[in-house]
């Protein structure tokens, strides 16, 4: 390519120019290669047109050139690319997705890219195209269980009603614990979180041992009735219902939802059907 090229505009050619410059509903490449050939036409040399413009002298060169060739009507087209590469055949997809729902070789655990490109012959990156393409994940893995309780269907609509529709006058209550958390005493309080500063603590502190929380979250109105104890036994889950039903007006029927924890199904740790308090 020329580092030079003589451009040279008659009156239309430079009115038309213009009115390209002066168009803002026109693609700004367009109005950049106008202006390029306008400043050429000034006499000014390739790297001040380059400077004032933005651009490369490269850039500056191709223009002249375009230009000196097609003219104006050279400057609003861009030359075609070459064509890529010829796309995947359907058949082919076809055969990457029928193989990638079948087990993989060697006992591997799942297929990957590269596996996958060498056992059609095409490249990763194709395998990839024609998996996003597809949904497919293989190197992804979601895990589910069955119950093969018989009362499951009932059990399930026991417990979701009482979310969706609770009886009238009474309180549904989820019950859970968190065992095994560190009680840290620390030889003065953290402050709290500000602007430019995170929130901070002394980096000594005490160890007394382990809590465990008790919580029963009101599904009505989103309250937590709480209780932190030493120790995780059906003892300290009944103390903690009782704490439970004192917090609770009386005369309210209760029903809470707790899952198959152990400490929840001891004989002698059932909380108190007098009062309408099931496990779920």
């Amino acid at each position: 390519m020329a580092q030079q090229v003589c451009v040279i505009l008659s009156a239309a050619e430079r009115e038309q120019l213009a009115a390209i410059v002066a168009d803002r509903n026109r693609p700004r490449k367009h109005g950049e290669r106008a202006r390029i050939v306008l400043a050429s036409a000034d006499r000014h040399a390739a790297q001040q047109v380059a400077h004032s413009i933005g651009v490369s002298r490269p850039t500056v060169w191709r223009w002249q050139q375009r230009f000196a060739e097609s003219g104006v009507e050279g400057l609003l087209r861009d030359k075609t690319r070459k064509p890529g590469k010829t796309p995947i055949a359907a058949e082919t997809a076809a055969q990457v997705v029928a193989l990638t729902c079948t087990a993989p070789p060697h006992q591997a655990t799942h297929w990957t890219g590269r596996a996958m490109a060498k056992a059609i012959g095409i490249s990763v990156g194709s395998v990839q195209r024609i998996w996003r393409a597809h949904k497919l994940q293989p190197h992804r893995l979601r895990t589910f269980k069955r119950s093969r309780d018989p009362s499951f269907a009932d059990k399930l609509t026991d417990i979701v009603g009482l979310y969706i529709d609770p009886p009238a006058h009474a309180v549904v209550l989820s019950i859970d614990e968190k065992s095994q958390i560190q009680a840290l005493d620390r030889t003065q309080p953290g402050l709290p979180i500000k602007p430019g500063r995170c929130q901070t603590m002394t980096h000594d502190y005490k160890r007394h041992g382990t809590t465990t929380l008790f919580a029963a979250l009101s599904v009505l109105d989103g309250t937590v009735i709480g209780r932190c104890m030493q120790r995780h036994r059906h003892l300290e889950f009944i103390r903690f219902l009782n704490a439970v039903e004192r917090e609770v007006p009386a005369g309210k029927v209760i029903h809470t939802v707790l899952d198959n924890y152990a400490t929840h199904k001891h004989p002698k740790g059932l909380p108190s059907r007098r009062r309408g308090c099931w496990p779920g």
